[in-house]
C-alpha cells in the first residue's frame, strides 16, 4: 500500500514527540513493504512545497504560517488554515500521487477537511491517531469557557476531524470508555504511543555529566512541552522543596509557561534549577542519559487521560520516572504495576516531595525502576504493535 501520513511538524529539526513517532511509523511501514510519505507544514518555504528524504523516509512539506513559538492567536489563525493551505499548495502533488490509505495525527484538530477531500479523491480509508482531546482539556483547565463562542468553534472542527476518520486510535483505555459514551459512528481503538529509539550512546555517564556541568549532582530532568497542560509550577514547587539537597533540576523545551517558570526561579532564589531552550535530538538523548531521574506532570484539572510521549524516551534510556498526574489517570496503573516509576496526584505536594526524596536517597531504587521501565517499553510501546493495529484497519 502507498500510505500518506499527515502531521503538524517534521524531522529533522523538530523536538515534538509526534514528529518522531510518525517518522518511526513511516520507517516500519517501509520495512514491511509499504510506501510511506509524510506531509507537514513549514513556515520557511518560499515555494508552495518541497520534497526531501530524511533517513530513508519521504517527506513533503507545504508552505504555511508558523504554528510554533508564536502567540496563541497567531497559532490559531495559522493552524486553522492547515487544510486549506495543504490542498492549495500540494494540489500538483496530490494530482500526480494516489494513496491507498491515510494516517493523520491529532493535534491539530484542523486536518478533517483535508482528510475528507483526499479520502473522496482516492477512495481510501483513514486512521486518526488522537492524542490531545481538545477542546475538552482546555475547558477542564479553564482556558476557555464551556459553550462559549470559542468553545463552539473548536467543537465544530473537532467534529469534522473525527468524522473524517474511519478509525480513531486513542491512547488510553479510559479514553476509549469516554468516547464510547459519545455515540460516535466511528470505529474506536486503543493504540499506545511507541518508541523504537535506542538511547544508548558511546560516551560514559561521568563524561556526559561533566559535559553538562552536572558532576556531583543528582539530576532531575524534564524534556518537552512546558505549557498549561503540564502545570509546570507543579514541578517548580518540587524543585523548591528539594533546594536543600544535591538534587538539581533541568528543564529543556519550549512552551507558554517558560516565562512563568523563570519568574518563579528568580522570585524564590532557586540555585538548583536550569531552564534551557529546546535542543537537537542527539543532545536531548545525551541529557536524558546523563540524568538520574526523569519527570513529568499533568494538570490536576484534566478529565481526559493520556500517556505522555516523553515517558517513552525516559524508559528507552532506562531512567526512573517521577510523575504527578490528574485523578484516575490510567498512566499510574501501568507504571506502578510494572514498578517503573513513582506517581502521585497533582496537588499533593507532600507525596510528590516524598517520592522525589526516595529517588534522591536510593541509587538501587533508581536502577530498579529504570530497568523495569525499559522492559515495559519493549513489551507494550513498540512501533510494530502500532503498525499492526493501524494496517489492519486500513
Amino acid at each position: 500500500m502507498k500510505i500518506l501520513l499527515i502531521l503538524d511538524d517534521s524531522l529533522p529539526g523538530s523536538y515534538k514527540i509526534a514528529a518522531r513517532m510518525m517518522f518511526e511509523l513511516a520507517e516500519i511501514l517501509n520495512k514491511q513493504g509499504h510506501e510511506a510519505v509524510c506531509i507537514a507544514p513549514c513556515d520557511s518555504l518560499t515555494a508552495p512545497y518541497e520534497v526531501y528524504i530524511h533517513n530513508n523516509v519521504s517527506y513533503v512539506r507545504f508552505k504555511c504560517g508558523s504554528i510554533k513559538n508564536v502567540s496563541k492567536v497567531k497559532r490559531l489563525i495559522n493552524e486553522f488554515q492547515l487544510s486549506r493551505k495543504a490542498l492549495r499548495n500540494l494540489k500538483p502533488y496530490f494530482e500526480s500521487n494516489k494513496f491507498d490509505g491515510i494516517i493523520y495525527y491529532s493535534p491539530s484538530i484542523f486536518w478533517g477537511t483535508l482528510v475528507k477531500v483526499l479520502k473522496k479523491k482516492w477512495d481510501c480509508k483513514s486512521y486518526m491517531i488522537l492524542r490531545d482531546i481538545f477542546p475538552q482539556w482546555a475547558v477542564d483547565n479553564k482556558i476557555i469557557p464551556k459553550n462559549g463562542p470559542i468553545h463552539k468553534f473548536f467543537k465544530f472542527y473537532e467534529k469534522i476531524n473525527y468524522n473524517a476518520a474511519d478509525t480513531i486510535g486513542l491512547q488510553s483505555p479510559l479514553n476509549l470508555e469516554d468516547f464510547r459514551s459519545r455515540g460516535l459512528n466511528i470505529e474506536l481503538d486503543v493504540i499506545y504511543n511507541w518508541n523504537s529509539d535506542n538511547y544508548e550512546c558511546q560516551e560514559k555517564l561521568d563524561d556526559l555529566k561533566c559535559q553538562f556541568g552536572w558532576m556531583g549532582k543528582v539530576v532531575y530532568f524534564y524534556g518537552g512541552n512546558m505549557g498549561h497542560a503540564q502545570d509546570m509550577l507543579n514541578l517548580m514547587r518540587l524543585a523548591k522543596s528539594m533546594a536543600y539537597s544535591k538534587a538539581h533540576f533541568v528543564f529543556v523545551g519550549q512552551g507558554d509557561e517558560v516565562e512563568l517558570m523563570k519568574d518563579y526561579v528568580v522570585n524564590n532564589h532557586l540555585k538548583n534549577t536550569d531552564i534551557l531552550e529546546a535542543v537537537e535530538q542527539e543532545d536531548y538523548k545525551k541529557m536524558v542519559k546523563a540524568s538520574d531521574v526523569c519527570m513529568f506532570s499533568l494538570h490536576k484539572d484534566h478529565l481526559t487521560h493520556n500517556f505522555p510521549g516523553k515517558l517513552l524516551g525516559y524508559m528507552s534510556a532506562s531512567k526512573p520516572i517521577l510523575g504527578s498526574i490528574n485523578s484516575k489517570n490510567d498512566v499510574e496503573d501501568l507504571l506502578v504495576a510494572h514498578e517503573a516509576g513513582l506517581i502521585s496526584l497533582n496537588g499533593n505536594d507532600k507525596d510528590f516531595h516524598e517520592n522525589g526524596a526516595k529517588l534522591l536517597s536510593s541509587v538501587e531504587l533508581r536502577l530498579s525502576l529504570g530497568t523495569n521501565g525499559k522492559k515495559l517499553l519493549k513489551e507494550v510501546f513498540s512501533p510494530k504493535k502500532a503498525y499492526l493495529k493501524i494496517i489492519e484497519k486500513l
